[in-house]
């Protein structure tokens, strides 16, 4: 039984699907916008709305927890300086999702997430 059971497993271990989460939500953050599978992009969609949810908070605690979570120092410095004062009257959805359709070799569902 799967009682209580959340997330998306991708047939990883738990530490190597924490790393795929982290360079994703950093490759996000970096570029505001990045072509990932639909299931991957669903998934990364909370966290990375959670980092600049911490970026427009912008204690030492808040900038702390980020950076153990984000892989690239510049990047943290970006959500916490730009990213939050552009997002400081909005009360949350920062990031949305496109689908673009299958890809060639796998027919996995395609989509883009991208910084609003």
């Amino acid at each position: 039984m799967r009682h209580r059971v959340a997330g998306r497993h991708f047939g990883r271990a738990s530490g190597p699907r924490k790393a795929l989460f982290r360079n994703l939500v950093t490759e996000l953050l970096k570029r505001e916008s990045i072509r990932t599978t639909l299931s991957k992009a669903r998934e990364v969609r909370p966290i990375a709305e959670k980092m600049v949810t911490l970026g427009k908070a912008g204690t030492l605690h808040h900038r702390r927890r980020a950076a153990s979570f984000i892989t690239d120092k510049e990047v943290v410095y970006k959500v916490f300086d730009d990213l939050a004062e552009r997002y400081s009257e909005r009360e949350g959805g920062y990031t949305r999702i496109v689908k673009l359709g299958p890809r060639k070799g796998d027919a996995a569902e395609m989509a883009v997430i991208e910084l609003v």
